[in-house]
C-alpha cells in the first residue's frame, strides 16, 4: 500500500497548490490513499464545507485537522454527517465528529486513518498517550485492519516522538503537522513504523508560518499591536511525505514531497 500525506494547507494559496499538484502525484506517485490536513484551508484558520467538498472533487480520501477544526462554525454540522472529515480523536467524550476514518480502498484492504494531538503548549485535552492505547486495543495490523496512519497534530516534537515510540510496531506511519516547519528527521522506525516530526504547511513560505510577515515581524520586535494576520498570497509549496508499506502493514521508507514554491524540490524516487 502507498500512502500519501500533505501537510496543512494554509489559506488560497495552499489550496492552489493542492488543486494544481494533485493530478502530478495521482499520475507519478499512483497512491493508494490520499490524506489532506485541512485545518488552516480557510483564510488560515479552519475549514469550510464547501472547501471540504473540493478536495474530496480533486481526489482526497481524508481530511484531518487539530486545534483549528472548529474555527469556522459552519464545519459544526458537516463533520457530523461527513466521516471523511476527522478531528483529533483525544477531543472529549461528546465532541462534535470523530476522531478515525475507516477507509476500504479499491482492492478491499482498510486503513485506519486516525487524527490525534498533543498536549505541550497547546489546548488540555485528554491525553493522546491513553486515546492511542484505546484505539489500538481495538485496531490491529494484520488483523482487523492493513495500515494504520495517525496525524499527529502538536507543537513539541519531544511529545511526538515520545508517541511514535509508543507506537513503533502497532501502526503504519506517524507523521506530525501544526508546526508548518516540514522536518528532516523521515526514517522508518525500530519497529516498523514510518515517522516524521512535522510534514510542513502546503503555503507560501515568504511569510512567517503561512502569515504576510508584515504584522508577526511588528508584533515580535516592537511588542505592541499591530494590524491583523493574513494568509500570504504568494506560490505555495506543498509539503507532505509518501509512505510504502510492506504486506504486514509496517513501513517499507518514507520520502518526503515538496511541490512549487522556495523550497528545495523533492520527490519520491
Amino acid at each position: 500500500m502507498r500512502i500519501i500525506f500533505i501537510g496543512d494547507i494554509c489559506g488560497r494559496s495552499g489550496r492552489e497548490a493542492l488543486e494544481k499538484h494533485i493530478p502530478t502525484l495521482k499520475e507519478t506517485l499512483a497512491p493508494d490513499v490520499l490524506i489532506v490536513n485541512g485545518e488552516n484551508a480557510a483564510h488560515g484558520l479552519g475549514i469550510t464545507p464547501d472547501m471540504c467538498k473540493k478536495f474530496f472533487e480533486w481526489g482526497v480520501d481524508c481530511i484531518t485537522t487539530g486545534n483549528h477544526v472548529w474555527d469556522k462554525r459552519e464545519i459544526i454540522p458537516y463533520i457530523q454527517s461527513e466521516k471523511r472529515l476527522i478531528r483529533p480523536a483525544n477531543f472529549p467524550s461528546g465532541a462534535y465528529g470523530n476522531g478515525t476514518y475507516e477507509l476500504q480502498i479499491a482492492d478491499g484492504r482498510k486503513i485506519l486513518i486516525a487524527n490525534m494531538m498533543t498536549r505541550l503548549f497547546m489546548d488540555p485535552l485528554d491525553c493522546p498517550f491513553q486515546a492511542a492505547e484505546k484505539m489500538l486495543g481495538q485496531y490491529r495490523l494484520g488483523q482487523n485492519v492493513h495500515a494504520i496512519f495517525v496525524d499527529l497534530h502538536g507543537e513539541a516534537t519531544s511529545e511526538k516522538m515520545a508517541f511514535s515510540h509508543l507506537c513503533d510496531g502497532r501502526v503504519s506511519g506517524v507523521v506530525g503537522t501544526h508546526t508548518h516547519i516540514p522536518t528532516a528527521d523521515y526514517h522508518v522506525m525500530e519497529h516498523g513504523t514510518a515517522y516524521m516530526s512535522d510534514a510542513g504547511m502546503s503555503g507560501d513560505y515568504n511569510s512567517v508560518i503561512g502569515v504576510e510577515k508584515n504584522v508577526p515581524v511588528h508584533t515580535f520586535s516592537k511588542k505592541t499591536p499591530a494590524a491583523k494576520k493574513q494568509p500570504a498570497k504568494g506560490e505555495a509549496t506543498l509539503c507532505g511525505v509518501c509512505i510504502d508499506l510492506h504486506d504486514n502493514g509496517l513501513a517499507k521508507n518514507i520520502q518526503p514531497i515538496r511541490m512549487g514554491g522556495i523550497l528545495s524540490q523533492t520527490m519520491p524516487e
